[in-house]
Order: structure tokens, then C-alpha cells, then sequence
């Protein structure tokens, strides 16, 4: 994979808050929600911290937000393409733009999300794809327990 920088602020905010999970001793996985050019909500995997089987970084994102009216015209952004659980909630509020920082350590959800009308860019990120990588090298029994692989 070619090393791409990120270089979209709103993707380097989801990968502040991945590396914050790291340092709590998370999987290092960050997302930020966003509307008419604002952060509304930010998260990160914390099911290791919260001792949750559900709390990836899109689902605390979306949590951290709060209700809205409609969000349609929100973006989300992840450092990883989202799982089916992720993907399903980005579908089921009707989130029409995701932007991923990588899909090499997590195929993910690429085709569903599209399928169900979810426009998907994948920014190809050397960093989100490095970070993540070297914790699944080192915890790759944590990473199985949270990826299902």
C-alpha cells in the first residue's frame, strides 16, 4: 500500500482520538462525526475500557453526538473501514458519506455500505493503517475478539 499522509483535518481528528484509545489501552480505531463543517461527535473503540462488546469508534461517535434531526448531511469519518454492526448504524440513521483512513487490516464493509447508497472514500492512509497494524502484530488475540477474525 502506498503511504498516502493524512492530510484532511477531520481524519486527522479521528486518528487523535485512535491514538488516545490507544494510550487507555484500547484497540486504536477513532471516528468523528461531522455537519456543516463541525465536529458533533468523536469516539473511539473503547470496548476494552468500557468492557463492551459494542463500543467500536463509530458507534461511540455516534453515541457522543446525541440525537439529531436528520443526517443525512453528515460525514463520518473512521480510521478503519467499519465492521456490519458499524456499517449497519451509518445505513440505519441514513449517513450518506463515510470517509476511511484504510481497509488493509479490516476489508470491512465497503460493498454493503455502497449497496445501501452510502457514498465511500478510502484515503488509503500509510499512519491509520501503520498504527493499527502494529497493535494487531502485538495483540493479535484482542484484535480476533474484536474483528471476528
Amino acid at each position: 500500500m502506498k503511504a498516502i499522509s493524512v492530510s484532511d483535518r477531520f481524519m486527522k481528528e479521528a486518528l487523535r482520538e485512535a491514538k488516545k484509545g490507544l494510550r487507555e489501552g484500547g484497540i486504536p480505531i477513532g471516528a468523528v462525526l461531522v455537519l456543516n463543517g463541525k465536529i458533533i461527535g468523536r469516539g473511539r473503540n473503547r470496548r476494552v475500557q468500557t468492557d463492551s462488546p459494542i463500543l467500536h469508534a463509530e458507534m461511540d461517535c455516534i453515541r457522543n453526538a446525541g440525537r439529531i434531526k436528520d443526517y443525512r448531511e453528515t460525514v463520518m469519518y473512521s480510521t478503519l473501514m467499519p465492521c456490519y454492526m458499524c456499517a449497519g448504524a451509518i445505513v440505519h440513521l441514513g449517513i450518506k458519506r463515510l470517509v476511511v483512513g484504510e481497509n488493509i487490516n479490516y476489508r470491512g464493509t465497503e460493498r454493503f455500505l455502497r449497496v445501501h447508497g452510502v457514498r465511500v472514500d478510502n484515503i488509503c492512509s500509510g499512519e491509520c493503517a501503520e498504527l493499527l497494524g502494529k497493535f494487531i502484530r502485538k495483540h493479535r488475540k484482542l484484535w480476533s475478539e474484536d474483528s471476528g477474525l
